[in-house]
């Protein structure tokens, strides 16, 4: 594994090829005060057999804008393994009338007392009508409705949309710790198409 130091005081280099971004790390150490919002034509599926090409084409759907890439390079049996493991709950939000899932939430109960949010978003057409809200409340039901439930968390970062750490502080969440993630562009390895989410540079291109 190749190593860098980075100057904590000023700029660091990065090697052509690579992505860097900023992420907070933020946590709830109890049920927020509710922020109801009415969406009855929504509803959520709970995946126990998730279909690896379905999930990837929601996953993409949503994540491309944004460099999600981390499931994209996982086997078939890896991915249903990571997503049907004890704990862990995979659910897919849907529309009414629309014929494919609109929506992500992924909840790892594995540690005791605790859950993390560990995937949460919509396709862009559902972004900015109240169902990045509606999907959040039901997280948080399910969360909290959970016996001796003590933190909840997540963690968003730079490449992400920048309206996602304003949403969950809004929701609850508050920060506590940043980190450096430097990656390989998953767009040079191919897992990603070079088009997507333009406003990261692909640097390194032959």
């Amino acid at each position: 594994m190749s190593r860098i130091s980075v100057d904590l005081s000023g700029y660091t280099d990065l090697p052509a090829g690579k992505v860097a971004s900023i992420v907070t790390y933020l946590e709830m150490r109890a049920r927020p005060l509710a922020r109801p919002v009415s969406r009855p034509d929504l509803s959520l599926t709970r995946i126990t057999d998730p279909d690896p090409a379905q999930y990837r084409s929601l996953f993409r759907r949503i994540g491309d804008e944004w460099l999600w890439f981390g499931r994209l390079a996982e086997s078939d049996a890896d991915l249903a393994a990571l997503l049907t493991r004890p704990g862990y709950e995979l659910w897919f939000c849907h529309r009414r009338g629309v014929a494919e899932p609109v929506g992500l939430l992924e909840l790892d109960f594995t540690t005791e007392g605790e859950a993390e949010l560990a995937y949460f978003g919509l396709v862009a057409e559902e972004i900015g009508n109240g169902a990045g809200r509606w999907l959040m409340n039901e997280a948080l039901a399910r969360v909290w409705s959970r016996p001796g439930m003590s933190r909840f968390f997540v963690h968003t970062c730079t490449a992400d949309s920048p309206q996602a750490l304003g949403f969950y502080r809004s929701s609850g969440f508050t920060p506590y710790k940043r980190a450096i993630e430097i990656a390989d562009d998953p767009r040079l390895a191919g897992v990603l198409p070079l088009e997507a989410a333009g406003h990261v540079p692909v640097i390194g291109e032959e």
